[in-house]
């Protein structure tokens, strides 16, 4: 690593959360700079003014994301920076599908400061942090990441708007975008995903939620 100060993004909603890791991460790595999101559109926001940051500790259940949906935008946005799922969810299938979707670790939120402290050491240094048990792969899962992960940055917040039911128009309008441009990008969207219909699109975007944590087959 280089000689410059370790910058970590918390991304979190819960601010008593937020501030118990922060403490946690400032013990541990002294000198670090530490980041705070409480939203899909405040992650964003940090990530675009921050381009030297080294982790992003990520909830699933933020205000403006449904599920995984947040961790999918990151590893389009930035692949080059590593994510720890940090979920109060701990289920078998959700530590696999975070696996699946390119995060580099998961802790539950319930675990014991030091597990956090490794977890953050271990990714920092390049390694991974997930239970062996829990990682079993899942074909469905894999699936569902690779036909996410042909989507870029502003295709995926299209997709995430149009997951809404915003039309065209009003996406163009959240997105300062032209309408054109907008077609253009959902007729991408649809054809990446192998979707035929907004609606299908949608449900797409519904099986990220962690709530839909039962196996099952691939939305269609």
């Amino acid at each position: 690593m280089s000689d410059n100060p370790v910058t970590i993004l918390v991304a979190d909603d819960h601010p008593m959360f937020r501030s118990a890791v922060v403490h946690a991460l400032h013990a541990v790595i002294h000198g670090c700079v530490v980041l705070e999101a409480s939203s899909q559109s405040t992650l964003e926001a940090c990530l675009a003014a921050t381009p030297d940051i080294d982790l992003v500790l990520l909830d699933l259940t933020m205000p403006g994301a449904i599920g995984f949906s947040s961790l999918l935008w990151l590893r389009a946005e930035r692949s080059d920076v590593p994510v720890i799922v940090i979920s109060s969810d701990d289920r078998p299938r959700t530590v696999r599908r975070a696996q699946q979707f390119g995060a580099a670790g998961f802790v539950p939120k319930a675990a014991p400061a030091e597990d956090l402290n490794q977890a953050v050491q271990q990714v920092l240094d390049g390694g991974l942090w997930f239970e062996s048990t829990r990682a079993e792969r899942s074909e469905q899962d894999a699936a569902l990441a690779a036909r996410f992960a042909q989507l870029t940055p502003q295709q995926f917040r299209v997709l995430m708007l149009m997951a809404e039911g915003l039309l065209n128009k009003q996406i163009a309008d959240r997105l300062g975008l032209a309408e054109n441009t907008v077609k253009i990008h959902v007729t991408a969207v649809l054809s990446k995903l192998d979707c035929r219909s907004r609606t299908q699109a949608a449900v797409l975007v519904k099986s990220l939620d962690v709530e839909e944590g039962d196996d099952g087959a691939l939305p269609a």
